[in-house]
This record gives C-alpha cells, sequence and structure tokens, in this order.
C-alpha cells in the first residue's frame, strides 16, 4: 500500500518573469563566488602537479641517457 500524496497548495500570488530572474541570478551569485574560491587551490594544484611531471621526465632520461652512452676506448699501437 503506498501512501497518499497531497498536492502542494497552489501559490497565493503569480510569480512574475522578475520574480525568476531575481531568483537565477541570487543563484548565479553563488556560484560566481564558489568558483572564485576554488580556482587558487586548483592552479596551485595543477602547477604543482606540471612541475613534478617534468622533474620526473628529466630524471627518468638521465637514467636513460647514462645506461645508453657509449664508452670508447682508444688505443695505440
Amino acid at each position: 500500500m503506498s501512501p497518499k500524496t497531497t498536492t502542494p497548495a497552489p501559490p497565493e500570488k503569480k510569480i512574475t518573469r522578475a520574480d525568476i530572474e531575481a531568483k537565477l541570478r541570487e543563484l548565479q551569485g553563488e556560484v560566481g563566488e564558489r568558483t572564485e574560491a576554488a580556482k587558487v587551490p586548483t592552479i596551485a594544484f595543477a602547477t604543482a602537479g606540471f612541475v613534478a611531471v617534468v622533474i620526473v621526465t628529466y630524471w627518468f632520461g638521465k637514467r636513460k641517457g647514462k645506461r645508453r652512452q657509449m664508452v670508447l676506448e682508444i688505443r695505440r699501437i
């Protein structure tokens, strides 16, 4: 048996275009504030990640170069 559902009461005044625009501006302002607050840490993490990738790539390239380095001996007869 499902519980009875009730319909919400109709609003006492009509919702106008200005009401909808005001609510959307309010929501947009909240989202804008949160985005600005999240930008700085995101940029910092992205920069740190990029630097780490460059350092690791350099390190692996340096190791590979040492292993493949040719040793040349010159002997005089």
